[in-house]
């Protein structure tokens, strides 16, 4: 039997944590070893993030080896000085009246703690590491950011130990949208870049999550940069899942996922309302997950989407199939920000499993709807277009699922997506 080689995995988020980017790294590390590499991971021990999905844990694949170390995060110092409980500190650039506290933090997360808050995690996890290298010879790391500060561990990794290093960029680093509302210097703008181009320069792969990122980075870094998307695992969808039908009496649209300050379902709601508002049936908009305060406030002012939307809260991964098995159809609001051309949630490949049709909210020339389109999933429309979200909406209504047939391999199925990735692991 072949030697499995040992591949060293460094990310912040790990189950009982949830989102994509949870899903991502699990989902690689449970599918590895059929491709000749053995994980193991490498995760804070104390860790700083409010959602959470115990029920990933059972996913861990029994001998998966996870190593956690102990981090220092800034967040609890800012709790304790803050009079008010804050379990998602993200929520403090969201406020439109920020006490000077707020404005503090913000500032001294801007142009102090760079290029993230996990950044005193990389000193002590680098001295950790080179000691665990010496015993287990890793023929690999991988760095997975955001944060950004991961990626930062595998550069000094590297340069001490010269071990093939693959970096995986979730999100952008230097163009990411979210470093554009920060209060941030040009000195540290700067600071930014030189380390970003030191990551781009020295990581033997790079990796991205969509052609449009691959193509910006590709540009910053002037290399050749992989793409390996995000995915769905077969072996999720409930063996039982019924395929679509349409119950008579209700109609059913569902969202999953965080409605946040830049994913605004705002232009769905109104689109919603004028298209069934008259209509004698029964529907329902069940959104699945955090919903901010603003589009709460919304829903309950309004009577009508009062009687016809309900906010589920967060549930775990294995209940959202719950909802998807119950769907005629599936909401997807995408941000309309700088980087909205490049962004694919992750959820996208579950919906398109479901074989439910999608409508979204985006940029109708962005990857996401690319993808939806040469599926033949549904359909992206812009945030503006509201004619064309209402029409959608009643041709949903008579909508009969067209019968495809399978190809040999999906494309977004998370073990061809790991075995690309061993790929990469072979060539480093």
């Amino acid at each position: 039997m072949q030697r499995l080689k040992k591949v060293l995995i460094v990310t912040y988020y790990w189950p009982p944590s949830a989102g994509s980017g949870v899903q991502r790294w699990l989902k690689f590390a449970k599918y590895l070893n059929l491709y000749g590499w053995e994980p193991v991971i490498f995760t804070p021990e104390n860790p700083d993030f409010e959602l959470q999905d115990p029920g990933l844990l059972k996913e861990l694949p029994a001998d998966l080896e996870v190593l956690k170390f102990p981090i220092w995060e800034p967040y609890a110092l800012f709790r304790k000085l803050k009079k008010e409980k804050i379990n998602d500190t993200a929520k403090i650039l969201e406020k439109e009246k920020k006490k000077p506290l707020d404005r503090l933090a913000i500032w001294l997360r801007a142009n102090l703690l760079v290029p993230d808050p996990r950044v005193f995690w990389v000193k002590p996890s680098v001295e950790y590491l080179r000691q665990i290298n010496e015993a287990n010879k890793f023929e690999a790391i991988i760095t997975t950011g955001p944060p950004h500060s991961m990626h930062l561990i595998g550069l000094e990794l590297k340069r001490k130990t010269g071990i093939k290093w693959l970096a995986d960029f979730r999100d952008p680093w230097s163009t990411w949208e979210f470093l554009d509302v920060l209060p941030m210097h040009r000195f540290v703008r700067n600071q930014h870049l030189k380390m970003e181009a030191s990551v781009l320069k020295e990581a033997d792969a790079v990796v991205t999550i969509s052609p449009t990122f691959q193509k910006e980075i590709e540009i910053i870094a002037d290399r050749e940069i992989k793409l390996i998307t995000n995915g769905f695992d077969s072996t999720d969808l409930p063996s039982d899942f019924p395929a679509y039908s349409f119950v008579n009496d209700a109609f059913n649209i569902v969202y999953t996922g965080i409605i946040d300050s830049i994913r605004n379902p705002l232009p769905f709601l109104l689109a919603f309302r004028a298209t069934f508002e008259k209509l004698p049936i029964k529907v329902n908009l069940i959104f699945v997950g955090k919903v901010s305060d603003t589009v709460v406030d919304h829903i309950r002012y309004d009577a009508w989407l009062k009687n016809h939307v309900t906010l589920a809260g967060y549930v775990s991964h294995q209940e959202v199939f719950n909802y998807y098995a119950k769907a005629n159809l599936l909401l997807l609001i995408l941000t309309n920000t700088k980087n909205a051309k490049g962004n694919i949630p992750g959820k996208l490949f579950e919906y398109i499993a479901t074989g439910r049709p999608i409508i979204a909210l985006g940029d109708p020339e962005g990857d996401t709807a690319k993808i939806i389109n040469e599926a033949e999933a549904g359909h992206v429309f812009s945030h503006t277009d509201h004619k064309g979200m209402e029409d959608f909406l009643l041709d949903s209504l008579q909508y009969i699922p067209a019968i495809k047939e399978n190809g040999n391999v999906n494309p977004f199925e998370r073990k061809y997506l790991t075995q690309k990735l061993a790929k990469l692991l072979d060539d480093l």
